[in-house]
């Protein structure tokens, strides 16, 4: 039998990577990993983790997690990237990534959820987050593409507007 913990936190994760509508829908999920639970006992979880109801689809997910990061893919993480980075450095197969003050929960949110290849794990502070890939090649190729959507550079831009 799984403990309380271990269930909450496979519910995290569950709601961070994918939709989850309803608390039948988490049941299933969670039977599905082999965690059995009833629909109170997953009501508990959802009222002890402050899990809210998304205005836009109606899905489970933690408070305060920005409308940005709702369904992130490249596009997504790309504009996160274009609001939220100042800098990003190279070190062996890490990258840091730097942002303004408090950004840095909502650019490592969507980095996770966007499931970057090659991206072992993300690790954020108010301003820094650190990102582990799996060698040297991939960090320097997240690195130059991150930088490259910050800079907003012509590949990677809407199309210039025209001055009257």
């Amino acid at each position: 039998m799984a403990t309380k913990s271990y269930r909450q936190a496979a519910i995290l994760e569950l709601i961070d990577r994918e939709r989850v509508p309803s608390q039948e829908a988490l049941r299933h999920r969670l039977a599905s990993m082999g965690l059995a639970a009833t629909q109170a006992t997953i009501s508990r979880d959802i009222k002890q983790l402050g899990l809210v109801k998304s205005s836009a689809d109606g899905a489970y997910q933690r408070p305060g997690v920005a409308p940005i990061v709702a369904g992130v893919g490249e596009d997504g993480l790309r504009r996160v990237v274009a609001t939220c980075l100042r800098r990003a450095d190279q070190v062996q197969q890490f990258v840091v990534l730097k942002t303004a003050p408090g950004e840095a929960q909502m650019l490592a949110i969507a980095l996770d959820r966007a499931g970057e290849a090659g991206v072992v794990g993300t690790v954020a502070g108010d301003d820094t987050i650190l990102v582990i890939t799996r060698d040297v090649r991939r960090a320097r190729a997240l690195a130059e593409r991150f930088e490259a959507w910050a800079r907003r550079e012509p590949s990677t831009r809407e199309p210039a507007r025209r001055r009257a």
